[in-house]
């Protein structure tokens, strides 16, 4: 996860990860033995790569994050949990790496987990140097192909609505690529808000099942009493109430996707049911004594950690593996903030399209709000701020600061004030002061809208109060207490 904190390497061992970009062919070591780090790093050198090491997973992570590595060395046993549940994290990373699985103890499960989880390849560190650097180097003649192929002509991507430049969300498209090409398992994770279903369906947009139905199942809204029977389906009389046959929504995604929204919602008896489906595309209705198909394309998605989830038993391990053959984490709005701007004039374009009205400008006051709050709802807070914004700017041409939702604005001017008061010798102001200060900022903001109203309306008093919401007594008030005069002629 995003919020896991950073341990860094302990040895004598240099890490560049997080100085920015690196040159060409590197690699990243990931592994607690330092005679191992060691070891590997010198025949990794001898191939022409810049190599990092980190001692834990989640060091090894934030690397992952914060540099670009063609490869990735990962040990299996490390001291912080098990290398083969980070292989879909680190693939998820905007370098997407190609991951080579060490272990000391290979078995043949432990090998199917790890290339089903997308690792490059497995091998025993017990066998010699040129088993290491074998796959090594097939990885890198991949990538180098990759990369000289990159300024050729790319298949576009129907994006369905996914808006944004930014490199945390191309990271994002690039796996979903991947994925649409595929008939694998997609589990697309995150925070609320951050636009999981609308991945999801451009996973399906893009992908040879195009053309057929796109199932939407909201496991968090499924009764527990009907769940069963509302995914595979019923036969007449199969329980109180069953007056027909009922066709299940598996059935429904037959030769389609089948979309598994807050599949961490499910019981761990549907979860084994699922599994075996999954496994045999087929399944029993309820009260039926004869099997039936279903040769749909399975997308799930969460924001819930399913590994911790696993580890305490609320969740199949075995079924989040064949889950996750593809993982893409969507990453939240706060690390994205390059897509505010574009997403902020995309849906106000869209929105004024549907009310049939002119699209409204942003004042930089305006967005500059808008980029530093931190935006704990994600993308779905966003548009709901703008809708609030709409609705309050009128008939305003211009979206100011004073239309934001109440809350965002007083977070606004108190970051803005914290901000003044840390570079401020006088940061210890008495409490009054502060909110005095505070009141001052809100007074001028409501003067700068109102003269700017005013100005836009013409002096119409009946206007003027239409888009502002203010009775003509209010008004009236605030343009003596800010001294705003009107044309007399103005009624």
């Amino acid at each position: 996860m995003r919020s896991e904190a950073y341990q860094g390497t302990h040895s004598s061992e240099p890490s560049r990860a997080g100085r920015g970009p690196l040159s060409s062919n590197h690699a990243l070591i990931i592994d607690d033995d330092p005679s191992a780090r060691r070891m590997i790093r010198r025949a990794v050198e001898k191939q022409g790569c810049a190599v990092d090491t980190e001692p834990t997973l989640k060091g090894g992570l934030h690397a992952a994050r914060e540099a670009a590595y063609d490869v990735v060395f990962l040990d299996v046993r490390m001291p912080d949990g098990n290398g083969l549940d980070f292989i879909p994290r680190l693939r998820a990373t905007a370098s997407c790496p190609e991951v080579i699985i060490m272990t000391g103890f290979g078995n043949e499960d432990g090998a199917e987990i790890a290339i089903k989880s997308g690792a490059w390849d497995y091998v025993q560190k017990t066998g010699s140097p040129s088993e290491i650097l074998l796959p090594l180097s097939r990885a890198l003649q991949y990538r180098h192909g990759l990369r000289n192929g990159a300024s050729g002509p790319r298949v576009a991507l129907e994006r369905n609505g996914i808006v944004g430049e930014s490199r945390a969300l191309h990271a994002c498209l690039d796996l979903l690529a991947q994925a649409a090409g595929s008939e694998a398992n997609a589990l697309i994770t995150g925070e609320t808000g951050t636009g999981k279903e609308l991945f999801a369906r451009a996973l399906h947009a893009n992908s040879p099942r195009s053309g057929e139905r796109f199932v939407t199942v909201d496991c968090a809204a499924l009764p527990e009493h009907l769940a069963e029977s509302a995914l595979f389906g019923h036969s007449k009389g199969a329980f109180t109430g069953a007056d027909r046959r009922r066709e299940g929504l598996i059935r429904q995604a037959h030769r389609g996707t089948l979309f598994l929204d807050e599949v961490g919602e499910l019981t761990i008896s549907l979860q084994k049911t699922l599994l075996r489906t999954l496994q045999e595309r087929r399944f029993r209705p309820v009260g039926s004594s004869r099997e039936t198909e279903s040769d749909f394309r399975l997308v799930a998605a969460t924001n819930r950690d399913l590994d911790a989830m696993a580890a305490e038993g609320l969740f199949r391990e075995d079924l989040l593996y064949r889950l996750r053959t593809f993982q893409i984490e969507l990453p939240p709005l706060r690390e994205r903030k390059d897509d505010i701007r574009q997403l902020t004039l995309h849906h106000l374009s869209r929105q004024s399209e549907r009310a049939g009205t002119e699209i409204k400008g942003v004042s930089p006051e305006f967005l500059q709000a808008l980029l530093e709050h931190p935006w704990p709802g994600n993308v779905r807070e966003l548009l709901s701020c703008l809708e609030v914004a709409l609705r309050s700017a009128g008939g305003s041409p211009t979206l100011y600061r004073v239309h934001l939702p109440t809350e965002l604005r007083i977070s606004a001017i108190q970051r803005a004030l914290g901000a003044a008061r840390a570079g401020s010798p006088s940061s210890h102001a008495a409490p009054s002061t502060d909110h005095q200060t505070l009141r001052t900022v809100l007074e001028e903001a409501e003067k700068a809208y109102l003269t700017h109203l005013f100005e836009r309306t013409g002096g119409d008093v009946r206007e003027t109060c239409r888009i502002s919401g203010l009775s003509r007594t209010a008004l009236y008030t605030r343009l003596k207490k800010y001294g705003i005069h009107r044309d007399p002629r103005s009624s």
